[in-house]
C-alpha cells in the first residue's frame, strides 16, 4: 500500500498571524497524541491537500516533522467553504504497537431490485463505523453491498458486515445502516393547522456565527 507522506515543520507563529501563513500558500495545523507533546505544525497548502483530499478518517498518514516521521490519524479538516480550501488540519499522533478507536467511513455499492420491482426507498441509516484496531490493520473504508436487497422490509446491520479478525466493532450490532422502504414510508404528513383564533409564533432560526478559529484559529 501506497504510504500517505505529508512534509511539515514546527510552527512559532500563531494567532491572527496564521492568516499571513495562509497567504503564502502555507497550511497550518497541530499534532497531539500518543507520547506527543502537541505541537503546532505548517505544510505546504498545495501538496498538503492533494493527500488530504484522499485519504479517510481511518487512514494513517506518515507526518513528516523537520525530517522525523509519524503515524497519525487525519481527526479534524477545517475548511474554508467559499474559497474551497483547507484552513486547519488536526492529527493525532499514534504508536503502530498499541490499539486505538477510530470511525471507519461506510460506503454503498450496488442496485437494490426492491427500487426498481417495488418502487422502494434506499433509506440510510448510520454512515460510519467505530472500531478498534492496530493503526496498520485499520479498514480504509466498509463497501456495503445493497444488491441483495430485493424486497420492502430487507435491510442491513452492523452485525451483518464481514469484518477481519484484528479489527473489533465497538458500535451495537443492531444498528441500522441501510434500510429498504416503502414509498408511503417516506412521505411527510402535512403540519396540522392552527386553529382559528389561536397564534402561532413564528420559526426563529438561530443565526450562530463560528469563531473567528476559521481565519485566526490560534492554533
Amino acid at each position: 500500500m501506497e504510504k500517505n507522506v505529508i512534509e511539515a515543520s514546527k510552527r512559532s507563529v500563531t494567532g491572527k498571524k496564521v492568516s499571513v501563513l495562509r497567504r503564502e500558500g502555507k497550511l497550518p495545523g497541530v499534532v497531539y497524541g500518543h507520547k506527543f507533546t502537541s505541537e503546532p505544525i505548517v505544510m505546504d497548502s498545495k501538496a498538503a491537500t492533494k493527500v488530504l483530499n484522499s485519504v479517510t478518517s481511518s487512514s494513517i498518514v506518515t507526518l513528516v516533522i523537520d525530517g522525523e516521521e509519524h503515524a497519525a490519524l487525519v481527526r479534524e479538516k477545517q475548511r474554508d467553504y467559499i474559497r474551497n480550501q483547507f484552513i486547519h488540519i488536526d492529527f493525532q499522533a499514534v504508536s503502530q504497537t498499541e490499539k486505538i478507536r477510530t470511525k471507519v467511513g461506510i460506503t454503498l455499492t450496488g442496485f437494490a431490485p426492491a427500487v426498481k420491482d417495488f418502487n422502494g426507498v434506499v433509506v440510510e441509516g448510520i454512515d460510519s463505523i467505530e472500531v478498534e484496531a492496530l493503526p496498520k490493520d485499520l479498514p480504509e473504508q466498509f463497501v456495503i453491498d445493497v444488491s441483495h436487497l430485493a424486497n420492502i422490509g430487507d435491510a442491513i446491520y452492523v452485525k451483518d458486515i464481514a469484518v477481519p479478525a484484528n479489527v473489533e466493532v465497538m458500535d451495537s450490532p443492531e444498528e441500522r445502516i441501510v434500510l429498504i422502504a416503502s414509498p408511503a414510508a417516506e412521505e411527510v404528513e402535512p403540519e396540522p393547522a392552527a386553529a382559528e383564533g389561536e397564534v402561532v409564533e413564528p420559526e426563529v432560526i438561530e443565526k450562530g456565527k463560528k469563531d473567528e478559529d476559521a481565519e485566526d484559529d490560534g492554533k
